[in-house]
C-alpha cells in the first residue's frame, strides 16, 4: 500500500491518478453530482423512515427483554421467599403436630390412669360391699346358728333332764350357751 502511495506521489500525485482513472471509465461530473444528491436523499429518507423506526423497535425490544429479565429475577426472589415461608410453615406444622400428638398421648395416659384408678376404686368398692355382705351374712348365720344351738341345747337338756323347761330356764340356758360360743 505504501508502494502504491509512493508511486502515486512520484507520478504527479493522487489527483492525476484519479483524473486519469475517471477519464478511462468515462467520468461525468453532472452525473456524479446527481447520483451523490440521490444517494444523500435516499440516505436521509432511509434514516428518517427506516433506520429510526427499526432502531426504536430494537430499543423497545431490548427494554422489554431487560424488563422481562428483571421480572424473572423478582419472580425467582419471590419463589425463594415462598419456598422459605413454605418450609417454615411446614416446620411449624410438624412442630404443632408433634405437640398435638404428645398432648394426645399425655391425655390418653391420664385417661388410662384415671380409668385405672376408677376401676381400682370400683373393685375396692365391690370388695368392700362383698365383705359387708359377707360379714352381714356371717353375722346372720352366726345368729341363726346360735339360735339353733340354743334350741338344740334346750331340747337336749330337756331330753336328758327329762323335764320341760320353762321360759326362764330356756333363757338362762340360751345365755350360758351364747357366752360359751362367744368365748
Amino acid at each position: 500500500m505504501t508502494d502504491f502511495l509512493m508511486l502515486a506521489a512520484s507520478e504527479g500525485g493522487l489527483v492525476d491518478i484519479a483524473k486519469s482513472t475517471g477519464e478511462a471509465f468515462g467520468f461525468n461530473w453532472s452525473l456524479f453530482i446527481s447520483q451523490a444528491l440521490s444517494f444523500i436523499v435516499v440516505a436521509i429518507l432511509l434514516q428518517k423512515f427506516a433506520f429510526k423506526p427499526i432502531i426504536n423497535v430494537l430499543e423497545e425490544r431490548r427494554q422489554k427483554i431487560a424488563d422481562s429479565l428483571a421480572n424473572a429475577e423478582k419472580i425467582k426472589e419471590q419463589l425463594a421467599q415462598a419456598e422459605e415461608a413454605y418450609a417454615a410453615k411446614l416446620t411449624e406444622a410438624a412442630t404443632e403436630a408433634s405437640k398435638l400428638i404428645e398432648e394426645a398421648r399425655k391425655a390418653a395416659s391420664d385417661l388410662r390412669e384415671r380409668e385405672s384408678q376408677k376401676a381400682v376404686a370400683e373393685a375396692k368398692s365391690i370388695i368392700d360391699k362383698a365383705r359387708e355382705a359377707n360379714d352381714a351374712e356371717l353375722a346372720r348365720m352366726k345368729a341363726e346358728l346360735r339360735g339353733e344351738v340354743v334350741r338344740l341345747v334346750a331340747e337336749t337338756t330337756a331330753k336328758v333332764a327329762g323335764k320341760v323347761l320353762n321360759d326362764d330356764d330356756q333363757k338362762r340356758l340360751a345365755d350360758e350357751t351364747a357366752q360359751q360360743l362367744a368365748a
